[in-house]
Parts: C-alpha cells; structure tokens; sequence
C-alpha cells in the first residue's frame, strides 16, 4: 500500500465492460509520479488516499474480476504536505 494524493478526476468515453461505471482518479505519489486508480470509495481532488497496488488492487474492488492494479482502499482523515 501507498500515500497519493489524488491530482483529478479521468473521464472516459469507452471503457472495458468490468470498468464500465467505476469512478477513475489521477493519483500522484510523493515524487510527483501520475498514475490511475479505480476509485470505490468516493474521493476528490486533493485527498490523500492509500492506494493498493499490483494484483491485491483487484480484491479491494467490489469485484475481483476487474481489471485494475492500482485501486483506492481509503480516504486519509488527517495528512498534510509537510507529513508527506
């Protein structure tokens, strides 16, 4: 797992059946790396999330069959830039 921020939303005009209505973010990582994530729990710009990589990333979906390897496990409540 890892801290991200998320940079914004993505929008999409075809998808995969599995992505099909899954809400997508950009996240960035402390070093200023960009990356998509599927976002189950509703977060918006400017959160700082923990994200869940590789093929554990399809088990924290409602879904393991999807196709993410980069997905949103949760909101952080309290973090700054300074703790990042």
């Amino acid at each position: 797992m890892d801290i991200q921020r998320v940079v914004r939303d993505l929008v999409t005009t075809k998808r995969n059946f599995w992505l099909a209505s899954k809400s997508l973010r950009v996240v960035e990582n402390a070093s200023g790396k960009l990356e998509v994530a599927l976002d189950p729990v509703g977060c918006k710009p400017g959160d700082f999330v923990i994200t869940i990589g590789t093929s554990a990333a399809r088990f924290a979906t409602d879904n393991p069959k999807i196709t993410t390897d980069l997905t949103i496990g949760g909101i952080i409540d309290h973090w700054s830039e300074e703790d990042w």
